[in-house]
């Protein structure tokens, strides 16, 4: 066999791996065979204009996770890879383009512009592909999807047709949020707020036929003054009372509006008094439908204020507040001005300020959708991990508004409408028709929106699938069972896909909803390329290889909670796989050949059982989706108890050869193997490339082989539902061991002995006689200690000027005269005392109080073993201190 290389080379393996494991179709979820239960992930489609970016890495990294741990658990895994035409993103890539050619969308037309943006998919849109299969990603690429292929198209007009069918989907006038800059409405997730000092400006809204009266009013928009209907008191403000049914003059406008009293008016914020702006404020909206008000736009698409600004028509949005403030100055009619912080909503591509305008749009009806998919939550048919976020989840379907679906871009699922200029009638179709529904005229033209993309989206679980066709992918994976995706799209997407599968399949579309959090720099701070903190997991992957990022975000994280990233975690992570090959290199290189029975030793038993345990509790949190914390169990075993100690023990029986040799060996490939299978889905390259090594070395020695035998590689290995059975006598002896050593070393250091001298020992070692006379080789071994002045006796007295350890009724008496302080020896002592009559302080009142009542008594008997063990451990230390 050829030997290891010194060091693990993630460039040289990793692409290597990738390609072997995709080309022997191992992604593919018929590997199981017909009968395997199915497990779907459908992936969040990233955009196809995206790079890879941290959120990308922790989805990919946990969904691979699941996969990997599924696959090898038998199932048929499925992961539906996939991404996002990204409306929005994808059209202003192209406009840029079109923009340094000097041209435009408009001058070139529809046809065309629809002709280069798919030209620019074409050549660049497999870019996020092929990054996240740098991440090890495991899905079936053989059935990727884009939200505008043909098959996701025909779902997009399916949903549409029937939602409108059902009367779910109307056109209307309502209040969305509009981008100058892109000239379209966006949904409220592409809205980022942005915390800014802006103005407030307080003036005077004069009462009609009241010479000098006035209503003093505030706003932070003062050039929405000439789109106010009304302006609104508490009903209970007696400030106002007299004002009730008066008539306000819009400032400069003097157009006349109704004072109006509603109870949503805060008596205690500005002035009371509240202007109502019904065509440029949610709020107002509501009120202006409340009281019948009459809803003024005064803006164009591009910002620019039109005719019903008056004398400040075709002036941009800014340059009206400016002017229109300066004119109300003139006619006395302002107060002051002051600075206010505001939270500034901004696009989030062209971070351009958002304007809330009224337009004739298409909406969605969610009412009816949502008390769906609040029946199926509260049902427990789906669940939300972490559990605290399905309230969130209920409060905003509870006080869900209607889905503004049409968007005024070019690139998307064009509406399926169209408009007959003879009758005004619309035809609503799944397929392209040549001619109006209602009378018959050919002359009808196609909507000119495109639907949001989170239409589409909403759909993926299924469409994605095959839906609305009955395919063989449909029937045997659908419903899918997790989805995996950051909390902060569980409105947005999440609770969509939940809605529309209830609603179109009368199923769930998952049964989990697993929330990661956010990935923040190593101060907390949310990433981003304006603070200069954003890091590029390419760079990492290349810097320490694709394992220690992916181990760092799967152990830094658990479900729903913001995790920060920093260099010295991904240190960490990186030396972690380092020090995983080294012992892996050491194990292979000292793999024994022998003949014989295996005599196993202490250690070989103590081992085995902490690996019962510790793929138990992985298992647990496994099955609790509490993968980091099982990540995190798994390294301190393989490092501070396989690696640190074990390892270091097995030396001993390698060395003797015979049956102690085969029993060693025979151990160490059992405990290796079991925690590279159970580590796989955390770091998959380094553990396949480890595990091929292994395999290789134990096929030409048969009497090494591991239960099950050897598949042909680690990612389709069974999974370690069990290992061997826990040895709890092995564990007590073992660790009672390790605390002697750790004292040993302890006391070495302190008295700065140099780390190759060999000292002697004289060990008292009571009820542990016996067994530390047994495990002389190991006591020799790890602590350092000369064989040739080794003593263990049951009983004996302390001798003069020692160090002194005590372990219960064992005391260990390190004779190290001229190396020794022995007043800080004393003063040692004596703080070591002072702790433990401390912990036998709290161990008494515990026993005396309700705790011995109230506690289970197997709990109640260990605080009394503790209690005896460290009455003993005092007992020792205070003639240790005598004898100095």
């Amino acid at each position: 066999m050829t030997e290891m290389p010194t060091t693990y080379d993630h460039k040289a393996t990793e692409e290597r791996l990738y390609r072997w494991w995709r080309e022997s179709g191992w992604f593919k979820p018929e590997i199981a065979g017909p009968d395997a239960p199915p497990f779907v992930i459908s992936m969040p489609p990233p955009n196809v204009t995206g790079a890879l970016h941290t959120g990308h890495a922790i989805t990919a990294s946990i969904e691979d996770l699941m996969i990997r741990y599924h696959r090898m658990r038998g199932f048929a895994a499925l992961w539906v890879p996939g991404s996002d035409h990204a409306g929005i993103a994808t059209q202003l890539v192209v406009e840029k383009a079109l923009q340094q050619e000097g041209t435009s969308r408009e001058e070139i037309g529809r046809k065309e512009f629809l002709r280069r943006t798919w030209a620019w998919k074409q050549e660049h849109g497999d870019r996020i592909t092929e990054q996240h299969c740098r991440l090890g990603v495991s899905c079936d690429w053989e059935r990727e999807r884009f939200t505008l292929d043909e098959g996701l198209s025909q779902a997009v007009r399916e949903a549409f047709v029937r939602l409108y069918d059902m009367g779910l989907i109307y056109r209307g006038e309502y209040l969305i949020n509009w981008s100058p800059g892109l000239r379209t409405a966006v949904s409220d997730l592409e809205v980022e707020y942005s915390d800014e000092m802006g103005k407030m400006y307080y003036f005077k809204y004069p009462i009609a036929g009241r010479k000098g009266a006035y209503i003093p009013v505030a706003t932070t928009r003062p050039e929405t003054i000439l789109g106010d209907s009304a302006v609104a008191v508490h009903p209970d403000d007696e400030r106002y009372r007299h004002l009730h049914g008066e008539t306000c003059l819009v400032p400069i406008l003097n157009r006349p509006i109704p004072v109006i009293q509603d109870t949503y008016v805060d008596m205690e914020f500005g002035t009371g008094a509240l202007k109502i702006t019904p065509g440029h404020d949610p709020h107002d909206f509501e009120i202006g439908q409340r009281h019948g008000l009459q809803i003024i736009n005064i803006l164009n698409p591009d910002a620019t204020v039109n005719e019903n600004a008056g004398p400040y028509a075709g002036l941009g949005r800014f340059e009206c507040r400016e002017a229109l403030w300066a004119d109300m100055e003139t006619a006395e009619l302002t107060v002051r001005v002051k600075d206010y912080p505001m939270s500034v909503p901004r696009s989030q591509r062209g971070g351009e300020i958002v304007e809330p305008m009224i337009s004739t749009q298409w909406f969605v009806r969610m009412r009816p959708l949502a008390e769906l998919g609040l029946a199926a939550v509260r049902a427990g048919r789906i669940k939300i991990v972490p559990e605290r976020f399905a309230g969130v989840y209920y409060n905003w379907l509870e006080n869900i508004r209607d889905w503004c679906i049409s968007r005024q871009l070019w690139w998307g699922h064009r509406i399926p409408v169209w408009h007959c200029a003879r009758c005004g009638s619309m035809t609503v179709s799944r397929t392209d028709p040549d001619r109006c529904a209602q009378c018959g005229s050919q002359p009808i033209e196609q909507d000119e929106d495109v639907l949001d993309t989170w239409f589409s989206s909403a759909l993926w679980p299924f469409s994605t699938l095959g839906w609305p066709d009955d395919t063989p992918d449909m029937e045997r994976y659908f419903p899918t069972d997790v989805m995996e995706t950051g909390y902060d799209i569980l409105f947005f997407w999440v609770a969509r896909m939940i809605m529309t599968s209830l609603l179109f399949e009368n199923d769930i579309p998952f049964h989990t909803v697993y929330l990661h959090g956010l990935i923040r720099d190593g101060n907390g701070r949310k990433m981003s390329k304006s603070l200069g903190n954003a890091v590029d997991p390419l760079e990492l992957m290349e810097q320490h290889g694709t394992d220690a990022l992916r181990f760092t975000l799967l152990t830094g994280s658990s479900p729903g909670n913001d995790m920060n990233l920093n260099q010295a975690r991904l240190e960490s992570s990186r030396n972690f796989m380092n020090k995983l090959w080294n012992a892996a290199r050491f194990v292979i290189g000292s793999l024994p050949s022998a003949d014989g029975d295996p005599v196993y030793s202490l250690a070989d038993r103590w081992i085995s059982s902490r690996l019962s345990k510790v793929t138990e509790a992985v298992n647990r949190l496994f099955h609790q989706h509490q993968y980091g914390e099982a990540g995190r169990q798994l390294y301190e075993f393989f490092w501070s108890e396989f690696a640190d100690w074990y390892i270091e023990a097995a030396k001993l029986p390698l060395a003797a050869g015979g049956g102690r040799a085969l029993a060693a060996g025979k151990t160490l490939v059992s405990v290796l193997d079991c925690v590279l299978r159970l580590f796989h889905p955390f770091i998959p390259f380094v553990t396949e490339e480890i595990w091929q090594n292994l395999k290789a070395s134990c096929d030409e020695r048969p009497e090494l082989a591991v239960a099950g035998g050897w598949a042909e590689a680690l990612i389709i290995a069974q999974w370690p539902e069990k290992a061997g059975e826990a040895d709890e006598r092995a564990e007590d002896e073992f660790r009672f061991l390790m605390e002697l050593i750790r004292g040993v070393r302890n006391a070495r250091a302190e008295s700065n002995v140099q780390p190759g001298r060999r000292v002697e020992a004289l060990i008292s070692g009571g009820s542990q006689a016996a067994l530390l006379n047994e495990q002389r080789e190991i006591l020799v071994l790890l602590a350092r200690l000369d064989p040739e002045r080794l003593t263990i006796k049951e009983q004996m007295d302390a001798p003069d000027h020692a160090v002194t350890l005590a372990l219960g009724d064992t005391t260990c008496y390190l004779p190290l005269a001229g190396m020794v302080d022995l007043d800080e020896e004393g003063a040692r002592l004596r703080k070591e005392l002072e702790s433990v009559e401390k912990r036998i302080a709290r161990s008494e009142g515990l026993l005396a109080g309700p705790f011995a009542q109230r506690a289970p008594d197997h709990v109640v008997q260990r605080e009394r073993d503790k209690l005896v063990e460290l009455r003993a451990t005092q007992a020792t230390m205070a003639e240790r201190l005598a004898a100095l």
